[in-house]
């Protein structure tokens, strides 16, 4: 099975897509390990969203939320249980970051569980406190909130310029 990453295919998503979207994100929900979305809030966020395929089948998605000016969220990254390690969440978190740059972003955080995978992509913890307040809105409807135990990791898309702000 060496061959199967060169089987998937990145692509965005439509809406017939939704539901399994809808399926795969919700199924870690459950599990405590992200953040429910409702059919509805997918739909809306939809343009944010790529899909990684083998065929007809949606093995991961991930999302680039624009939070702020020079600031994107990866959000919703999520791969089938049985097609992890294999390098699908490389392959979409490297889209999202192309697209993050392409956007004129700065620096891109996520909120996750999984620190060691953000680590190996060139994220580094902060506390969550020094994010901007503007990101909590998606909390409010976490039922962790207030008491957030996801790490926050961000990366540096671009070299700083001496006397620029970063988080």
């Amino acid at each position: 099975m060496a061959d199967e990453k060169t089987d998937i295919t990145l692509r965005r998503l439509t809406v017939q897509d939704v539901p399994k979207v809808a399926d795969l994100v919700n199924g870690y929900a459950t599990l405590g390990q992200m953040l429910p979305r409702s059919h509805h809030k997918l739909y809306q966020f939809l343009r944010d969203f790529v899909g990684a395929w083998n065929g007809d089948q949606l093995v991961g998605c991930g999302s680039l939320a624009l939070i702020w000016e020079q600031l994107g969220e990866i959000r919703s990254l999520a791969v089938l249980p049985e097609w992890r390690r294999k390098g699908i969440g490389k392959m979409m978190i490297d889209y999202l970051l192309e697209d993050a740059k392409n956007l004129g972003l700065n620096q891109v955080f996520a909120l996750t569980y999984q620190q060691a995978f953000f680590e190996s992509m060139g994220f580094r913890q902060v506390a969550r406190e020094s994010l901007p307040h503007k990101i909590w809105g998606d909390c409010l409807d976490c039922p962790k909130f207030p008491n957030c135990d996801e790490t926050a990791m961000i990366i540096n898309l671009e070299p700083h310029q001496e006397g620029e702000e970063s988080l």
